[in-house]
C-alpha cells in the first residue's frame, strides 16, 4: 500500500554532534572496545548477508523454483492421478476442532439458499443403514436447519421442501443384499421417478448378523458386484456414491455389536472398493467413492457415544463434502474451489495474452538487429516521484527497454494466472489460530531489529522513517490475511487502525508536497495515477475482475484526486504565500474545513453517496457485484483518516518553519517536561485504545465508532516513535525495504500468496505448511519487487515531460477507455 511524500520534507540537516565524554579508566575502555566490536561483528554480518543473497539473486532462485513447482505439479497431477473432485471426496485433514481441509482444495461452507438452489426440482435419495441415516439428517438440515431428527428408526424417512421442489428422501435398506439391488434396478427402470442423485452405505449389520464371517464377507463382495452393473447403468442420468464404512470405537460398542471390529470394517471397504473401481463393473467417473468422512472419523470416533455412530461435527463433514461435490460446479462459488471446473479465459484475457506475447516478439527482433543500446531510467522516488538525478549525463533510453519491461510482466502475469485461475497449484482454506498470527509477528519484529541503522537526518516522520512505518504495517497486515485474523475482533480493530494509518500518510504525504512544492502539473499527477493504478488495471484484464475488487488503490486513488482539487483550487495556497502574510493560514484552514464539511455530508447521506456513485460511468469503476456498497463501506469507514493527516501536515510545518521543535540528531522533539508529558499521554492513550478493542464485541459496533477514535493511536505511535531523538535517528532497514514495494505487496498478495480471490491460501508444497508458506512467501516478495521495478520503468516511458505529447496518449487513452466502456453497455447480460 503505496502512499506518495515530499522528498523535500526529508533533505538531510546539518546539524553538530556531540562528543562524547572522554573514558574513565581502563575498564570502562575495555567495555568500550568490546562493544565496539560488537558492533564491527554486526555490521559485518548484514554485509555478509547482502553481498550474497542480493535481490537479483533471489529473484533467479524464485523464477528457478517456479518452474520446479510447475514440473511438480504437473507430474503430480498426470502421474499421481484424481482431481479436486476425487481429493474432496477422499483425503483431507482437520484444521481446527470441525474445520475440515480436503486435500489440495478448497471446500464452500453451504448455506441454506445456496443448497435450495443447487438442489431445485431434484430427487435425492441416501439408502443404507443407521450411518446412512445419520449423513441423511446432516444433509437434510443444511438445506433446512431447523429440522429435527423426529423419524422413526429402521423405516423410511422423507423430506421435501416445496418451494424449491426438492425432494431427499432416506431409505432404509440395512445389507447390500437382494433388496438394495431391486431397489436400483427399479430406478433404472423408472423414468418420472428417476433419481438425481442416490448415496447408498451398509456393511455394519452384515457383519453383526454373521458375526463378521468370512462367507459372510464374500457374500456382501457378490452382491455389491450384482448391484454396481445396474449402478453403473443409473449413473449416466445421477450422481451415485457409495460412503465406505466409517471406523467404530471398539471400547464403547455395546455386546451386541462387540463383533463389529475396524479390522472388519477395513475389509468390507476393500472388496467394496475392488468392486466399484474395477473397470469390468464402472467405469472411475461413475460410482464415486465418499470416503471423507470415514478420513475425519478416524481422529474424532472416540467422542462416539455408542463406538458406532458418529459425533454430529463429523457426520455435518461428510454432508458438506457431498454439497461441495454435487453443486460446486454449478454455483461456482470462489471459495469452493474442490469440484470446480475452471473457466476459459474470456475474450479480454485473450488478447491481453496477445499484447504480451506481441511484446515478446518485438523485443526479440529488437535484439535480434541489435539495438542493445538500454539504460534504466534514473530510478524515480517512490514517494515523491522526482528523478534522483545521475552524478554523470546517461545515454538515453533504448527502444528495447519498453518491451523488455513488458516481456517481464507478462510472464508475472502467467505466474499469476497459473496460481489463481488454472487448475495448476492446490488451494487451502485459512484457519486461524493465535500462534498462526502472533509467532510470525515475534520473527519479523525480531528480524527489523536485527536491521537497525542510523537514518540520514532526525526529521519527524523522516523519509527512512515513513518507509519503515509502511514497511512493518504491511507485514503485519499480510500476516492478518493469511492467517484469517480478522475471524478475531481485536487484532481485526488493530489493523483497521493500519489501514487508516496509510491513508494517514496519504494526507500528510500530498498535503506536504504541494503545500512545499506547489506542483500542481499534469505529469506529476499523471505519474502518481499510473504508480497507484498500473499493476491493479492490469490484473483487472488479465485476472478478470472489477477495480473495485483492489479496494485500497480505487480508495487511495480517490483521496488523491480529492486532495489535488483542494489545494489546486482558487486561491492556490502555498507555504512561500504564508511567509508574506499568516492571513493564508486561515485560507488553508478554510479549505480544510470545506473538506470537512464535504466528507461529513456524505458520510451522513448513504443515499446520496451511493446515487453519486451508481452513476455510469463512474460507476463502473466503483461497482463490485453490481452492487456500489462494498466502496460505501470502505470509504466510511476511513472517512476522516486522510484530513488527519492534512492536518497534522499543516501543523508540523508551521512549527517547523517557526523552529519550534528540535530536529537535530539525540534531541527531543520538543522541552524535557513537555515531551515527557507529551510522551506519558501518547502511552496512556495507545494503550487505551489497544484495551478498548480488546473489548470489542461485534465488528459492527467498534467500527461505529473507528472513523473518530482511530486518529488516537496514529498520534500516539508518531509521538511515541519521534519525540524521543535517539528513536527518530534510528530505523529498520528491513521494515524499510518493505516499505518501498507496499503497494505491490498489498496487491500481489490477491492471487499468488493467498488463493481465491484472497479467500484461501496458494498450495506450492503439499503436505508441509510451514515449508509451503516459506517458499510462495519467498516467490511472492520476490515477484513485487519486480513489479515494482517494472512499474517505474514503464512510467518513465508512458508518462512523457512533454505536455503536448502527454495530453495527446491521455487522449488516445480516453477514446480506448471509452470504446471499452460502450462495449460493456452494449453486450447483453452487462
Amino acid at each position: 500500500m503505496e502512499t506518495e511524500e515530499e522528498a523535500v520534507l526529508h533533505e538531510p540537516k546539518r546539524t553538530g554532534g556531540v562528543a562524547p565524554p572522554p573514558l574513565l579508566d581502563d575498564t570502562a575502555a575495555c567495555c568500550h572496545g568490546g562493544a565496539k566490536m560488537a558492533v564491527l561483528a554486526y555490521s559485518r554480518g548484514k554485509r555478509e548477508i547482502n553481498q550474497y543473497f542480493t535481490i537479483k539473486n533471489a529473484k533467479l532462485i524464485s523464477l528457478a523454483a517456479v518452474l520446479l513447482l510447475l514440473l511438480f505439479h504437473t507430474a503430480l497431477r498426470h502421474y499421481g492421478g484424481g482431481d479436486s473432485c476425487e481429493w474432496l471426496l477422499s483425503k483431507g485433514r482437520y484444521l481446527g476442532e470441525n474445520a475440515w481441509q480436503p486435500y489440495g482444495c478448497m471446500m464452500h461452507k453451504y448455506k441454506s439458499i445456496e443448497a435450495k438452489t443447487c438442489l431445485s426440482k431434484k430427487r435425492v435419495v441416501f439408502a443404507g443403514d443407521s450411518r446412512i441415516r445419520q449423513l441423511f439428517y446432516s444433509f437434510v438440515k443444511i438445506i433446512e436447519p431447523e429440522r429435527t431428527e423426529d423419524g422413526n428408526k429402521h423405516e423410511d424417512i422423507f423430506f421435501q421442501d416445496e418451494k424449491s421442489s426438492l425432494n431427499v428422501n432416506f431409505l432404509w435398506y440395512p445389507e447390500a443384499n437382494n433388496s438394495m439391488k431391486d431397489r436400483v434396478v427399479s430406478w433404472t427402470h423408472e423414468t418420472a421417478a428417476k433419481p438425481d442423485v442416490v448415496v447408498l452405505g451398509a456393511a455394519t449389520w452384515s457383519i453383526k448378523l454373521h458375526s463378521g464371517s468370512s462367507e459372510t464377507l464374500q457374500q456382501y463382495k457378490a452382491n455389491l458386484t450384482a448391484i454396481a452393473v445396474h449402478l453403473d447403468k443409473l449413473a449416466e442420468h445421477a450422481e451415485i456414491y457409495w460412503v465406505l464404512q466409517d471406523p467404530v470405537y471398539e471400547d464403547t460398542l455395546s455386546e451386541n455389536r462387540k463383533m463389529i471390529t475396524n479390522q472388519q470394517l477395513d475389509l468390507y471397504n476393500q472388496a467394496a472398493m475392488e468392486v466399484l473401481n474395477s473397470s469390468k463393473y464402472s467405469r472411475r467417473s461413475r460410482v464415486k467413492l465418499l470416503a471423507a468422512a470415514r478420513e475425519a472419523a478416524l481422529e474424532t470416533i472416540i467422542n462416539s457415544v455408542d463406538g458406532l455412530h458418529l459425533p454430529e461435527g463429523t457426520r455435518n463433514v461428510g454432508a458438506m463434502v457431498l454439497m461441495n461435490s454435487l453443486c460446486n460446479k454449478l454455483l461456482r462459488p470462489i471459495d469452493g474451489s474442490c469440484c470446480q471446473p475452471i473457466s476459459p479465459p474470456n475474450l479480454i484475457q485473450k488478447l491481453s495474452a496477445c499484447f504480451f506475447l506481441g511484446a515478446a516478439v518485438v523485443f526479440v527482433v529488437l535484439h535480434v538487429l541489435g539495438c542493445n543500446r538500454h539504460r534504466r531510467h534514473a530510478t524515480p522516488d517512490v514517494e515523491s516521484l522526482e528523478e534522483k538525478k545521475p552524478a554523470t549525463a546517461a545515454a538515453p533510453l533504448g527502444p528495447k527497454a519498453p518491451f523488455q519491461a513488458l516481456c517481464r510482466m507478462g510472464v508475472i502475469m502467467l505466474y499469476f494466472y497459473l496460481c489463481d485461475r488454472a487448475d495448476v497449484f492446490m488451494k487451502e482454506q485459512k484457519f486461524y489460530t493465535h500462534s498462526a498470527f502472533f509467532i510470525p509477528l515475534i520473527y519479523i519484529f525480531v528480524l527489523g531489529v536485527f536491521y537497525s541503522e542510523n537514518t540520514k537526518e532526525a526529521k519527524l516522520l523522516n523519509r527512512e522513517q515513513t518507509d519503515e512505518w509502511k514497511g512493518w504495517m504491511q507485514l503485519v497486515i499480510l500476516i492478518y490475511h493469511v492467517s484469517g485474523a480478522s475471524a478475531f475482533v481485536p487484532v481485526y480493530m488493530h489493523v483497521r487502525v493500519l489501514v487508516a494509518a496509510y491513508l494517514f500518510q496519504t494526507g500528510y504525504g500530498h498535503f506536504s508536497f504541494f503545500w512545499l512544492k506547489g506542483d500542481f502539473g499534469l505529469y506529476r499527477v499523471c505519474q502518481v495515477l499510473f504508480r497507484l493504478n498500473f499493476l491493479v488495471v492490469v490484473l483487472c484484464i488479465v485476472m478478470d475482475r472489477p477495480y473495485q475488487f483492489y479496494y485500497f488503490v480505487p480508495l487511495v486513488t480517490f483521496w488523491f484526486v480529492l486532495i489535488y482539487a483542494t489545494m489546486a483550487i482558487w486561491p492556490q495556497i502555498l507555504q512561500k504565500r504564508t511567509n508574506s502574510s499568516g492571513i493564508w493560514h486561515l485560507g488553508i484552514l478554510a479549505k480544510l474545513l470545506g473538506l470537512l464539511l464535504i466528507i461529513c455530508f456524505f458520510a451522513f447521506s448513504q443515499s446520496l453517496f451511493m446515487s453519486v456513485f451508481s452513476v455510469w460511468p463512474v460507476s463502473k469503476l466503483f461497482e463490485l457485484n453490481g452492487s456500489v456498497h462494498e466502496w460505501w463501506f470502505r470509504w466510511q469507514l476511513d472517512r476522516f483518516a486522510v484530513i488527519h493527516g492534512m492536518v497534522f501536515a499543516f501543523i508540523y510545518l508551521v512549527l517547523q518553519k517557526r523552529q519550534v521543535l528540535s530536529e537535530g540528531k539525540g534531541e527531543a522533539l520538543f522541552p524535557a517536561k513537555i515531551s515527557n508529558l507529551l510522551l506519558f499521554f501518547s502511552v496512556v492513550s495507545f494503550i487505551t485504545y489497544s484495551i478498548w478493542a480488546s473489548n470489542c464485541k461485534t465488528k459492527t459496533e467498534c467500527n461505529e465508532m473507528h472513523p473518530y477514535i482511530s486518529v488516537v493511536q496514529i498520534l500516539a505511535f508518531i509521538l511515541i516513535r519521534n519525540i524521543p531523538g535517539y528513536a527518530r535517528s534510528v530505523y529498520s532497514s528491513f521494515f524499510s525495504w518493505f516499505g518501498k514495494i507496499s503497494l505491490e505487496l498489498f496487491i500481489c498478495q490477491y492471487h499468488i500468496w493467498l488463493a481465491a480471490d484472497t479467500k484461501g491460501i496458494l498450495v506450492l508444497i503439499p503436505g508441509n505448511p510451514s515449508l509451503n508458506i516459506l517458499v510462495s512467501t519467498f516467490i511472492f516478495v520476490c515477484v513485487a519487487h519486480e513489479v515494482s521495478v517494472i512499474t517505474n520503468d514503464l512510467a518513465q516511458v508512458v508518462i512523457p515531460k512533454d505536455s503536448m505529447a502527454l495530453l495527446k496518449r491521455l487522449g488516445a487513452m480516453g477514446v480506448l477507455s471509452l470504446f471499452v466502456l460502450m462495449s460493456q453497455l452494449l453486450t447483453p447480460g452487462t
